[in-house]
């Protein structure tokens, strides 16, 4: 795997990392009760999961035009990263919506 193949494997491991942390603190939040500081970071995961996403589109669409793309552990391991910060992103918003039913009652 080339060195640039490598760093954008490890830019996806950094912006989805970021998602998920981001993910987390909207989680925090929306268990104590702060709704809109939940949902900042919710926006702001969202941002990162964005960012991630497009770099991933990237390579698809390198591949998909004939390029060969080298994948290696690394790339493997970004693309499963990815794919599990997405999931938890989405689980959390759904868990906001029960902490928000919660605190209704």
């Amino acid at each position: 795997m080339t060195e640039e193949m490598e760093l954008v494997a490890m830019t996806l491991i950094a912006h989805a990392g970021e998602c998920k942390s981001l993910a987390y603190q909207a989680l925090h939040e929306a268990k104590i009760g702060n709704f809109e500081e939940a949902q900042k970071y919710l926006e702001q995961s969202n941002e990162e999961m964005l960012k991630a996403h497009s770099i991933q589109t990237d390579l698809i669409v390198k591949e998909a035009g004939g390029e060969a793309i080298e994948i290696g552990l690394i790339m493997v391991h970004s693309q499963d990263h990815l794919m599990g910060a997405i999931q938890f992103k989405d689980l959390v918003k759904e868990f906001i919506e029960v902490y928000k039913l919660i605190y209704k009652k």
